[in-house]
């Protein structure tokens, strides 16, 4: 089907000349879909979008704790209430593109964070604040697949899809270097901006969404007991670590909550096993790819997600820096991180996937020691130094383990792998700020807990890079 539901042609007969035969460039063959430029544009915002508002939060975090409160428990519920819905509701967001077409889905999506974002920015209260936080985190798991979904039926040329899904990225990359500094810049203001800014954004990409044809539909059904069972296992996690941290593990919430965590992550295995329709299908974990690239993928953000969330604190309530000062030591990484991310390809190609998975790790984990002497020596220089290779080596890093997971299933899976690699990226990233959290909170021991957390990282993605060498030294093409 194509973009607009009518039947796409179907492949031509046996003995027909190809375009390349007849002269023709390739992409003549498939024809893009009506507006394709604007579908690319409105793709790229969305993701853009859900993709700054997991680093432009860090920067205003301890504006937040001045004028709301909630001390660093409401500090880490501000970003994991964000990435927990995000990550447990990627699979269901999946689903739904396909029961109800991906421009449908995006429309939603897009309305639901426009709304969720003007509630961030008008929050009264540390609560307040994280309920909208949780709503503005399940708007953008449906925008996530959606927006790729709607490149893919614009641009029915491989070729053509694959140079604009490259642009498609960029929306992520940008947001990358730009999340920190612009965060910090509007925190000078009033850390409200950082919300409000979404509002004119939202209101742009639903004026170009009316302009994109209607998207086809496919049957699907829902898992529905899965999708509980992962939301309790999810939330239950991360709230028994960071109440643990704080009120300790012994606390009968804590425990009771953790307890609850188990059953409900073994409930959701046996509902996977045994349904119909399972959201994560558990052959997929039969893939080679896959076993070996979620890992990658899991540490991967502990040590992005980690480290940001603790030098981002330690730079404005260690060493006094404002806001705006703080995002600025980010900048240099984040500028080289683009660079990364265009030579990971190149590098891919020539060396295969392994190459740039193993060293992309290892540059992280060489980053993060870097940083514990530099976040003690109290530098911003030389924590901005330490900060590129971790930049740098995620960025080489991610694309290819992203291709080893794709490689690794069937074509009709690709999708399906592609949302469980993005869910435990999330909930790698979950995680992280749940434990690190609580290394700092502990009373005098925010220093420590800063260095103790960098130390953490580095040790899960020099784990994952000894597994990483099991890929093959060569991606078959």
């Amino acid at each position: 089907m194509s973009a607009a539901g009518t039947p796409s042609p179907g492949p031509p007969p046996p003995g027909s000349p190809s375009p390349a035969s007849l002269g023709l460039p390739a992409a003549t063959a498939l024809p893009d879909g009506p507006r394709a430029r604007v579908v690319v544009a409105v793709a790229s915002l969305g993701f853009f979008l859900i993709t700054l508002d997991i680093s432009i939060v860090n920067v205003a975090l301890t504006a937040i704790r001045d004028e709301l409160g909630g001390g660093t428990a409401g500090q880490q519920w501000v970003i994991d209430g964000y990435t927990l819905l995000f990550a447990a509701l990627l699979l269901f967001a999946g689903n739904l593109s396909d029961r109800v077409g991906a421009r449908r889905a995006l429309l939603w999506g897009v309305v639901a964070f426009t709304a969720t974002s003007a509630a961030c920015a008008a929050a009264p209260t540390a609560a307040a604040l994280v309920a909208a936080r949780c709503a503005q985190g399940a708007a953008a798991a449906i925008v996530l697949p959606a927006s790729m979904a709607l490149v893919r039926e614009a641009f029915p040329d491989a070729r053509r899809r694959a140079r604009a899904l490259g642009v498609w990225a960029v929306g992520g990359a940008v947001s990358a270097v730009l999340g920190q500094p612009l965060g910090g810049l509007l925190t000078t203001v009033d850390w409200r901006w950082i919300f409000t800014i979404n509002v004119p954004v939202g209101a742009g990409m639903l004026a170009l969404l009316v302009l994109v044809a209607p998207s086809p539909v496919r049957p699907a059904r829902f898992d529905w007991a899965g999708q509980v069972l992962a939301v309790l296992a999810l939330s239950t996690l991360v709230f028994g670590l960071i109440e643990g941290g704080h009120a300790g593990f012994t606390e009968p919430a804590v425990l009771a909550s953790l307890v609850l965590a188990v059953v409900a992550l073994a409930a959701f295995v046996l509902v996977q096993a045994r349904g119909r329709h399972p959201m994560l299908p558990l052959e997929l974990f039969a893939a080679r790819g896959v076993r070996l690239a979620l890992p990658v993928g899991f540490a991967f953000m502990v040590g992005n997600y980690g480290h940001v969330f603790v030098v981002s604190l330690h730079l404005q309530q260690h060493l006094g820096m404002s806001p705006l000062h703080a995002g600025t030591v980010f900048v240099p990484a984040a500028l080289l991180a683009v660079a990364g991310n265009l030579a990971s390809g190149p590098v891919t190609n020539r060396f295969g996937a392994r190459v740039p998975v193993v060293a992309g790790q290892l540059s992280m984990v060489a980053g993060l020691l870097a940083l514990v002497p530099a976040t003690a020596s109290g530098s911003p220089w030389w924590t901005a130094l330490a900060l590129v290779p971790v930049a740098v080596g995620g960025s080489v890093a991610m694309p290819a383990v992203t291709g080893v997971v794709l490689e690794g299933v069937p074509q009709h899976r690709a999708g399906t792998a592609s949302a469980v690699f993005n869910t435990f990226r999330q909930i790698g990233g979950a995680v992280a700020v749940a434990v690190f959290g609580a290394l700092i909170a502990v009373p005098g021991g925010f220093p420590a807990g800063v260095r103790s957390s960098l130390v953490v990282s580095a040790a899960l993605l020099l784990l994952t890079a000894v597994n990483s060498l099991r890929i093959p030294a060569r991606t078959t093409r």
